[in-house]
C-alpha cells in the first residue's frame, strides 16, 4: 500500500487558504480542525470541489500533534514519514510525490509560516490534555456532573465539597494543570487520611489544591503537608474530632513558592499563604471525611482551621534554618496571640517577656501537656541576633523562666480550682516546668519589619496523648 498524504488545515488560516485548492485539485486527503459550518464556508469560499473532512474531537490533530497548519504529513499506515508545516513549496511537492500526487504550487511562494494548530490554543490544549491523563490512566477520579442550570458554585457548595467559601471549580484541564507541579505519578499514595482511612493519592491531593486556589508550584508542599499530617504522631484523626480548637498548621522552610514571611505573615494576602493550608483542610473534609460539627468536634473552632501556612523568614534571621533542605514543618495549634514589649534591648529581659506568654498556653496552671510555638518578629529576633543568642539557648532560657514552684500551681491558689491536685505536691518549693523539655518550645523568625512584637501559637495536646510536630522534605513530592 503506497503512503497516503494527509493534510490539516483550518478555517482562518489564509497560508491553508493558500495551499488548499491544489491540495484538492490532488486528491490529497484535506482535514480540517474547524466546525462543519466553518469549513464548508470556507470550502465554498475557494471553490474546492471536496468539502475537507471535520477532525471530530480533534481526534487526528492530537495523534499527529501539528504547531502549525496547513500541516501535510506522509504516514505509512501508522508510522509518520515526513511532514511540512506551513509553506514549504518544495518539500511539499516532493512529500506529494512520494504519495504519487502531483501538487501545482506555482504562483505561491516559496516559503511561508503557517498559523498555529488549534491543538495550541491554550484552552483546547488543556482539555486534549485531560482527555489524554484520562485515557492513559493518570486521572481516575469521579467527575461531578454540573446541569447546565446550576450555578457551579452553589452546586459544590450544596454537594459539601467546600469549607464555606467558594472554591474554584476542580475541571479535569485545572487538575491536569495543577499535577504539572510535581513529577509524581497522580496515583501515587500520599497517605491515608481520617478519620474513614480515605486514600489521598497524588490526583486528590491536586484536586483539592485546584479547589484551594494553589498554583501548580504549590502542590509539592501541600503534598508535602498531607504526607506530614497522615503520620501516626502527628495523630490527624484525633485533631479532627477534638472539641480543642486547634488545627494543622503548615510552616516552610527554605521553599521558593511564594510563601510570604514578612509583614501581614499570618494574614490575607499572599496567594500561597492563603490557599496551601487550605488545601490541607479539604483534603481532610473530602478525602477524610472530616465535617464540622459532625466529625470535626471542635467546640469554637478558629479561623485559622480554614487554613494556615506561611514561611521562615531568612531575611535578618539571626539564626540559621534548622534544615538541610526544604521542608515543612506541621504542628496542631490553636489561634495565635500577640506578645507586646517595645522596651527591652537585651535578651534577658526580653525572653522575660516572652515567658508569661508561654506560660498561658492552654492554661497557666497546665503543665506539661502542651507544646508552644513562638513566631519572633524581626524586631525582636534583632534584640536576640545582637547578642549572640542562638535558637537553642533562646529555648533553653524560656524552658527554665516557664518552670514555676509547685505550691504556686496547685488547685486552689490564688482562687482558681484548676491546677495540680495537692496530694501530688510534696514540696512547694519543687520547680514543675510548663513543658515537658526544651524542644517542646518551637521558634521560628517571621514577620514584618515595623514593631516590637512577636507571636504565640499554643498546641493541642502534646506528644503520646496528643499530637507531635512532624516534618517533610519538600523534594520528595516535587
Amino acid at each position: 500500500m503506497a503512503p497516503e498524504l494527509v493534510a490539516l488545515v483550518k478555517h482562518d488560516c489564509p497560508v491553508c487558504d493558500s495551499v488548499l485548492p491544489a491540495l484538492d485539485a490532488a486528491g490529497v486527503r484535506v482535514v480540517s480542525q474547524s466546525t462543519p459550518e466553518e469549513t464548508q464556508a470556507q470550502a465554498q469560499r475557494l471553490g474546492l470541489a471536496h468539502v475537507p473532512e471535520i477532525d471530530t474531537d480533534l481526534a487526528l490533530s492530537e495523534q499527529l500533534d501539528p504547531d502549525a497548519v496547513p500541516a501535510v504529513v506522509l504516514l505509512d499506515g501508522e508510522r509518520e514519514e515526513g511532514r511540512v508545516e506551513g509553506l514549504q513549496r518544495a518539500r511539499l511537492i516532493e512529500l506529494a510525490a512520494q504519495a504519487g500526487a502531483t501538487l501545482d504550487l506555482d504562483g505561491l511562494p516559496e516559503m511561508r509560516p503557517g498559523c498555529a494548530s488549534l491543538t495550541r490554543d491554550p484552552e483546547v490544549a488543556a482539555r486534549l490534555a485531560a482527555r489524554a491523563a484520562r485515557r492513559d490512566g493518570r486521572l481516575r477520579a469521579r467527575e461531578v456532573v454540573i446541569g447546565e442550570l446550576e450555578d457551579v458554585h452553589e452546586a459544590l457548595f450544596a454537594r459539601g465539597v467546600t469549607d464555606g467559601l467558594p472554591v474554584v471549580p476542580p475541571t479535569p484541564e485545572r487538575v491536569v494543570r495543577m499535577l504539572e507541579g510535581t513529577s509524581r505519578d497522580p496515583q501515587d499514595l500520599v497517605g491515608i487520611v481520617p478519620p474513614y482511612d480515605g486514600r489521598a493519592t497524588v490526583e486528590k491531593v491536586a484536586i483539592n489544591a485546584v479547589m484551594a486556589g494553589c498554583a501548580a508550584e504549590h502542590l509539592p508542599v501541600v503534598l508535602a503537608a498531607v504526607n506530614a499530617a497522615c503520620k501516626p504522631e502527628f495523630a490527624w484523626h484525633g485533631l479532627i474530632a477534638t472539641t480543642h480548637p486547634a488545627g494543622p498548621v503548615v510552616i516552610a522552610f527554605d521553599t521558593d513558592v511564594g510563601i510570604n514571611t514578612a509583614g501581614n505573615v499570618l494574614g490575607q494576602g499572599t496567594r500561597a499563604n492563603s490557599t496551601i493550608g487550605r488545601a490541607l483542610q479539604l483534603v481532610g473534609r473530602n478525602v477524610g471525611g472530616g465535617r464540622p460539627q459532625v466529625e470535626d468536634r471542635a467546640a469554637h473552632g478558629q479561623p485559622g482551621k480554614v487554613g494556615l501556612c506561611f514561611a521562615e523568614r531568612s531575611e535578618g534571621n539571626p539564626w540559621p534554618s534548622p534544615y538541610d533542605a526544604p521542608t515543612v514543618l506541621l504542628m496542631a495549634l490553636e489561634a495565635p496571640r500577640i506578645v507586646v514589649d517595645q522596651l527591652a534591648r537585651e535578651p534577658e529581659g526580653l525572653a522575660a517577656s516572652l515567658a508569661p506568654a508561654l506560660e498561658s498556653v492552654a492554661h497557666p496552671r497546665q503543665r506539661l501537656a502542651w507544646d508552644a510555638l513562638l513566631v519572633v518578629g524581626p524586631e525582636h529576633a534583632r534584640v536576640f541576633g545582637e547578642a549572640g543568642w542562638s535558637r537553642e539557648q533562646l529555648r533553653q532560657r524560656l524552658f527554665e523562666l516557664t518552670t514555676s514552684p509547685a505550691g504556686d500551681l496547685v488547685r486552689g491558689a490564688g482562687g482558681s480550682p484548676e491546677g495540680i491536685e495537692r496530694k501530688w505536691v510534696s514540696d512547694p518549693d519543687m520547680p514543675v516546668a510548663k513543658f515537658a523539655s526544651p524542644d517542646r518550645i518551637q521558634i521560628v523568625h517571621a514577620g514584618g519589619d515595623a514593631g516590637l512584637f512577636s507571636m504565640v501559637f499554643g498546641s493541642w495536646a502534646a506528644g503520646e496523648i496528643g499530637s507531635a510536630p512532624v516534618t517533610e522534605e519538600v523534594s520528595t513530592w516535587a
